[in-house]
């Protein structure tokens, strides 16, 4: 933010001298990039100070804003501009123009005023003065006022030649698609749809809060004028001037908020010094559209005195914070050991106790803030969603994976298969990350990507896990996710139905570990339709719930990644599994009796999963069934084709005494009765 000193001054009682302003300014956190000297022309005798402003301080890019902070810290007077309109005999202004606002999300609010039989010339020296002190050009009087107002309330503004606009009012709208548009710098352009325009009866005449348009600009043949005063939305605008290039001193501002109170104040002002230096007849009235139909009212906010002292190292009494609270504008009293503060709607960085804090120490001093020679720290423990992840990091460590962290960017094509159904992909604006223009939809395409890396390195049986966020379009809206996903090569002698079990296990170890085994005894994965990810996968429930989907990688997709060996994959909903720490543990005496255990081999068809087992042996009822194991599958001969074999084994106990065979097999029976009946297994001879 360039400033002009004799500027700062005009707001100012007592003035401040040169080498004062860099002092205060830098010791109040707005150091002092540069500093000229002008020697000639019509700011000769002025001095221009270049302020580093923070990104959340909109408020300080005006010299009404640093004047304020200089008489915080010197206790000089603030002197505001006087905002009061001139007579207004005119026209109704709503008689002389229209203002069609169709959007209100990217522009809150729009006002317009009009003023007639303006003459457009030179502006006047203390006009051109002030402008040439910090680095500006005089256009003409009326481009000069609004261009005074900006640099001296913070508030853009526009000036557009009302006899230039079709149908002679604007519209408030998104471009077309490929609308052109030509700037008043003489760039031309290609808009977007999701840009905001204003725009008259046929064309854009400017794209709305960051630059005007050379086909309504004002020039000597101008009589009338529309002036905007607006507050459009900081992301629109942001996202508006990287994609065109187009950067403007009303985009900064406005990327940065302006006060909303401060729109009627700056079009006052402005017409005021149009009629002043211009002439012309102010129309009655002002056209006030948008979402924002009244000023908002201060917000308030209340301070702990101790916390603050606490934080700070100080002692001060409410009444002092107050007190330093009311230099900067906000109005503070003390209410027994707290402070009440009503914040002004200038101050859209103060939203939390903590920015109070952070005022009342910038105005103290840093430098005053005493240093103690021990740091007192307090020892919490850590949250229980940290000690979770860490948990479920040794689980899959300790199983023999990798702890992966990727790029959230990918390519669409690799993506694409990815995708949640009936969702679309979210894809970065701007020209950065051209390759991989889209946020992952899954974690699992980045793994693959990390394992083709390990397979040009030559490494082998490849285990990875990560923790990530995941991005998706639903229904108009970005969705974002956090997963927890695994991936594995398939090898050994077991093929995939070992990669799949061992798989299935480290999820089962992961829910225990997290939840208990009561946690772990509600996991249960069911078949699912093959997908363009999965050449077969499975539904990992939690209690009936779905958390995700564990299979086996289809050819295509690995094709597309171009990794060579067959992996199986789990991507399951990480704030679930967070949600059952911590484990409940069921403790229990050790059994004083033997048990008695049972393998069964049935044929059943290819389709049975395990889980339609399980199922199957509940259903039987069988008594003092302690537990039932999946052992293993078998397929080829002399099994037909289109069966396998399955071996589960049954273990019985009575607590109270020793079983006998005789009462364990018409339970054993039973099962095999309800297997049959449930899922057609035949017993294996």
């Amino acid at each position: 933010m360039k400033i002009s000193l004799r500027w700062l001054n005009d707001y100012l009682a007592p003035p401040v001298a040169a080498d004062a302003v860099d002092d205060l300014l830098t010791s109040h956190g707005f150091p002092i990039e540069d500093q000229v000297d002008h020697a000639e022309g019509a700011a000769a005798g002025d001095t221009m100070f270049d302020v580093e402003v923070t990104s959340n301080r909109g408020d300080c890019l005006s010299h009404v804003g640093v004047a304020r902070e200089v008489a915080a810290a010197t206790g000089a007077n603030l002197k505001t501009p006087a905002c009061d309109l001139p007579d207004t005999s005119g026209e109704a202004v709503d008689s002389l123009t229209s203002v069609d606002h169709r959007d209100t999300d990217a522009c809150p609010l729009y006002t317009a005023r009009v003023i007639t039989g303006v003459k457009v010339g030179p502006s006047p020296d203390w006009l051109v003065a002030k402008l040439e002190a910090v680095g500006l050009r005089s256009v003409n009087n009326v481009v000069d006022v609004t261009n005074f107002v900006l640099l001296e309330l913070g508030q853009p503004l526009h000036a557009f030649d009302l006899g230039k606009l079709a149908g002679r009012g604007v519209v408030v709208r998104r471009a077309t698609q490929g609308e052109k548009f030509t700037a008043i710098d003489g760039t031309k352009h290609e808009l977007r749809d999701d840009m905001l325009v204003i725009a008259d009866g046929e064309k854009p005449q400017a794209v709305a809060g960051v630059m005007g348009g050379l086909d309504s600009e004002v020039g000597e043949s101008t009589t009338d004028i529309l002036l905007e005063s607006a507050i459009f939305a900081p992301l629109s605008v942001r996202k508006t001037s990287r994609a065109l290039k187009l950067a403007s001193d009303s985009s900064f501002r406005f990327e940065r908020g302006v006060d909303p109170v401060g729109v009627e104040r700056a079009s006052r002002r402005a017409a005021a010094l149009i009629v002043e230096l211009a002439g012309g007849t102010l129309a009655e009235g002002v056209i006030r559209t948008g979402s924002q139909t009244a000023d908002p009212e201060p917000h308030t906010l209340t301070l702990r005195a101790g916390r603050c002292d606490a934080l700070l190292g100080l002692e001060l009494s409410p009444e002092q914070q107050a007190d330093y609270l009311n230099r900067i504008g906000l109005l503070a009293q003390a209410d027994g050991d707290s402070v009440i503060a009503k914040i002004p709607t200038f101050r859209l960085d103060l939203l939390r106790e903590v920015d109070l804090i952070e005022e009342i120490a910038r105005l103290h001093g840093m430098d005053a803030i005493p240093m103690k020679p021990k740091l007192e720290l307090i020892a919490r423990p850590p949250q229980d969603a940290v000690l979770a992840r860490r948990a479920i990091g040794e689980v899959l460590v300790a199983h023999g994976y990798h702890e992966t962290i990727t790029f959230s960017f990918i390519r669409p094509k690799a993506a694409s298969p990815f995708l949640p159904d009936g969702a679309e992909a979210l894809m970065l604006d701007g020209d950065h990350k051209k390759e991989e223009p889209m946020l992952r939809p899954s974690v699992l395409p980045s793994l693959l990507q990390c394992r083709k890396l390990n397979q040009d390195a030559g490494n082998h049986g490849v285990k990875l896990f990560e923790t990530a966020s995941t991005w998706s379009v639903e229904d108009g809206k970005t969705v974002e996710r956090v997963k927890l996903a695994l991936l594995r090569d398939v090898g050994g002698d077991g093929g995939t139905d070992e990669a799949l079990r061992e798989l299935r296990g480290a999820v089962d170890e992961i829910v225990e570990t997290l939840g208990g085994a009561s946690a772990r005894d509600a996991v249960s994965v069911e078949p699912v339709e093959l997908s363009a990810v999965y050449a077969a996968a499975g539904r990992v429930l939690l209690a009936g719930r779905p958390i995700g989907t564990l299979g086996l990688v289809s050819p295509a997709v690995r094709d597309a990644m171009d990794v060579q060996t067959p992996q199986v994959a789990a991507e399951l909903d990480l704030p679930v599994l967070l949600d059952l720490y911590p484990p409940t543990r069921e403790v229990g005496a050790l059994p004083k009796f033997p048990g008695i255990e049972r393998d069964l081999s049935v044929i059943v068809d290819e389709g049975v999963a395990w889980t339609q087992i399980e199922s199957a042996v509940a259903a039987a009822g069988p008594e003092m069934l302690e537990e039932l194991s999946f052992v293993g599958v078998y397929r080829g001969k002399p099994i037909a084709p289109g069966s396998k074999s399955v071996s589960l084994r049954m273990r019985f106990r009575d607590p109270e005494r020793t079983l006998r065979h005789d009462q364990v097999d018409p339970q054993v029976a039973t099962v095999v009765a309800s297997l049959g009946e449930r899922v057609g297994a035949e017993l294996r001879g």
